[in-house]
């Protein structure tokens, strides 16, 4: 089992996406990359985040990044739909230089069409979300996702209403 991070605008869809991924063992919804170690007031920096646990004999890191590009827009800096701050900022986080080195790789391969700014950075601080965001939109699938419908109802089982 591996641990990557991603950020891709508000964590709750990005989390009921990611955790229907193949090889995706676990997810869960945190901040990445801020400077406190706490929940406590202001995000510092952090971006909104999905730690992820996949086994990499079922699913490559450069599988993952193809379909976290399905939900992002990685030209757009600090917002993803209707989510505006740097909180929002898209990412890719490790503590693994394999996993960063294949996520540059993979970006590289898509900078002719504009300019990405997905940021893909070692991860240097994570703090777990509060249990109210753990699997959001499964408990209140009428809740805010800025993910597009139809991509989620690619995946996820029981897509949001």
């Amino acid at each position: 089992m591996e641990i990557i991070y991603f950020a891709g605008g508000c964590l709750w869809g990005v989390q009921a996406f990611i955790k229907t991924l193949p090889g995706v063992k676990f997810t869960e919804a945190g901040r990445a990359n801020g400077t406190s170690h706490t929940l406590d007031g202001e995000y510092d920096g952090y971006a909104e985040c999905v730690k992820t646990g996949f086994d990499p004999a079922e699913v490559a890191v450069r599988e993952l990044m193809g379909y976290f590009f399905e939900i992002i827009d990685p030209y757009s800096l600090n917002r993803q739909g209707q989510d505006v701050g740097e909180k929002y900022r898209t990412g890719v986080y490790s503590e693994q230089e394999k996993h960063l080195k294949e996520a540059k790789a993979f970006l590289g391969e898509r900078s002719d069409s504009g300019r990405i700014v997905v940021e893909v950075l070692p991860l240097t601080n994570y703090v777990r979300s509060a249990e109210e965001h753990q699997d959001r939109l499964a408990r209140y699938p009428g809740d805010y996702c800025h993910i597009p419908g139809e991509i989620l109802c690619r995946y996820v089982k029981e897509p949001p209403r």
